[in-house]
């Protein structure tokens, strides 16, 4: 099945903040191999028009480690799958993790969410 993933970077690693990166970097895959790599800038200054603007992209999937309940749903609303509470990590190691099935989420993140 033919993936999107998008990872919100900062400093060469998952940004911390959902919305606080220097770019989205996309990686597109169709079952397991890795097709290509493209960086995309959000061009958006509203953060809640960025779910809109990447199902625009194809985007099926975001990693993410903190991200605001609000736009969790409107990544849903746009068929977007999204990994919350994920660790810092390279790109790269993200995508192994998300591709090898072992993205793990950090669960204080998630209880923070719940509240």
């Amino acid at each position: 099945m033919k993936r999107k993933v998008a990872i919100p970077i900062l400093n060469d690693l998952l940004s911390e903040q959902f919305g606080q990166c220097n770019y989205i970097q996309v990686v597109e895959m169709d079952k397991k191999p890795i097709k290509s790599y493209s960086l995309v800038l959000p061009v958006l200054a509203d953060l809640t028009q960025i779910p809109v603007w990447l199902a625009k992209q194809g985007i099926t999937d975001i990693i993410t480690y903190k991200i605001e309940k609000q736009i969790i749903s409107l990544f849903h609303k746009e068929k977007i799958s999204v990994f919350i509470g994920i660790k810092k990590d390279t790109p790269e190691n993200l995508i192994r993790a998300f591709i090898d099935g072992n993205l793990q989420s950090d669960s204080k993140i998630i209880n923070e969410l719940n509240q």
